[in-house]
């Protein structure tokens, strides 16, 4: 069985919700969740937008190949109200991003792995450093931690708390 990390996350809607839908639905059509991080905040990245996006970093176990997994992704965001506009980074209710195959590299026109920002990005490097602070990225060799020690991305991404509700 393949290990794989995803990245997902959405800022529109039911934010908390989608994540466990959005994790029902990954657990269900293509894997065992293995380990999954806390819900971290994050301010947009690569756009401007007044909400929020809520993110996790999921580890599953698949017997499906990258390719089967692009598939299900695709119906998991769509089922989840992605609607994609081909106008870059916007915001969506669902995105879903695969960070690691095991340890392989690929480079096809619809995959590559490993995710080749994941490592600019602090809301993704966060959660994955909270679960696998010591996985080695296979190309730049270094593990997840030095990755987010080294990250320049200055963007604020704290663990997600819920609102209190006061009587």
């Amino acid at each position: 069985m393949a290990k794989v990390f995803f990245t997902i996350g959405g800022n529109i809607g039911d934010r908390v919700f989608n994540l466990q839908e959005t994790c029902r639905l990954i657990a269900s059509r293509i894997g065992y969740i293995r380990k999954q991080s806390s819900i971290y905040e994050s301010e947009p990245w690569g756009f401007s937008s007044e909400l929020n996006f809520l993110n996790q970093v999921i580890v599953v176990e698949t017997n499906l190949s990258p390719a089967a997994i692009m598939l299900e992704i695709s119906y998991i965001e769509s089922k989840m109200g992605r609607v994609r506009n081909g106008a870059g980074y916007a915001s969506r209710t669902m995105d879903i991003d695969i960070l690691f195959y095991d340890h392989q590299i690929m480079l096809t026109p619809d995959l590559i792995v490993p995710h080749k920002q994941m490592h600019k990005r602090r809301f993704v490097l966060e959660p994955l450093n909270e679960i696998a602070p010591e996985f080695i990225h296979p190309l730049f060799s270094l593990t997840s931690h030095e990755l987010l020690v080294t990250c320049t991305d200055e963007s604020k991404v704290w663990k997600y708390e819920p609102a209190q509700v006061s009587n």
